[in-house]
């Protein structure tokens, strides 16, 4: 009998992807619950109960720039009623257990600005940032992306392209200094990277790169590879009929945002359960 695997998709403060991550999560074969904002709030969800937490993407908070800091500080510093913990501690605890994080567009700047990315050498503090597009208007498309085999992520493992959507205002990656894009680059966390259409090399010009985001930086992970953030939408890609090409070209059954979610459940099952 295989080890079930539960994963839990958070909803709520205008957030609207839940249902496509969720549906994602099931086909990988996890059991997979939506649970809003404030049912961890009132403490009548905690983390403790998943393996696989979800962030979806959305308009969180409206969507403004640093929407998403108002998101990370709800997660930071919100307190969990009649428990004298906040939801960061539960959060904490799950990370240290060995489980999986992945946060979609508004889901990556949440990662981001609650410092859970690249927190290089476990330094909590916000380094980096998802801002403006370059272009200064919102993209709606679908991109080619590289995968880094060397890279420590556990949901890119095997993986070396891939093609998503991508819908944002907000995804130009900028780190806040040289030395922190250094860092990122030495220890091989740039997990994908906006690539030409045949996926030869990763590239800065538009609209291939939709963004401008600094080393075509497409999705990031921590030093243990368990927590991953990308502004592509994997979960708008589970079935060859969701890509636009797809009476054109020969295209797997599966589509590939389903891969990554395939690789959390198997690795969930291997070794954390």
């Amino acid at each position: 009998m295989s080890k079930t695997v539960r994963a839990i998709v958070i909803a709520g403060n205008g957030t609207n992807c839940e249902r496509e991550v969720a549906n994602a999560c099931r086909l990988a074969g996890a059991e997979c619950d939506i649970v809003h904002i404030s049912e961890l709030l009132a403490g009548r969800v905690r983390f403790d109960a998943y393996h696989f937490l979800n962030l979806a993407g959305g308009f969180l908070d409206g969507d403004d720039l640093g929407s998403a800091k108002a998101g990370a500080n709800r997660l930071l510093h919100a307190p969990v009623r009649k428990s004298g913990e906040h939801l960061i501690d539960q959060l904490r605890r799950f990370i240290a257990e060995g489980k999986l994080i992945m946060g979609v567009c508004n889901g990556f700047q949440l990662l981001v600005k609650m410092g859970l990315l690249p927190s290089l050498g476990g330094d909590p503090r916000q380094t980096t940032t998802l801002t403006f597009n370059a272009g200064g208007r919102f993209e709606d498309r679908w991109v080619s992306l590289k995968a880094d085999p060397a890279s420590p992520c556990v949901f890119t493992r095997g993986l070396t392209d891939l093609s998503l959507p991508v819908r944002h205002g907000e995804g130009r990656f900028v780190a806040e200094s040289e030395t922190v894009l250094a860092a990122i680059e030495a220890k091989r966390l740039g997990v994908l990277r906006y690539s030409d259409p045949g996926y030869r090399a990763a590239t800065m010009e538009y609209p291939l790169n939709p963004n401008g985001s600094q080393a075509a930086i497409a999705g990031l992970c921590d030093e243990s590879g368990r927590i991953f953030g990308l502004m592509p939408h994997p979960e708008a890609y589970v079935h060859r009929t969701h890509h636009p090409r797809w009476t054109r070209e020969e295209l797997p059954e599966e589509g590939m945002g389903l891969w990554l979610y395939q690789n959390a459940v198997r690795f969930l099952r291997d070794e954390v359960l």
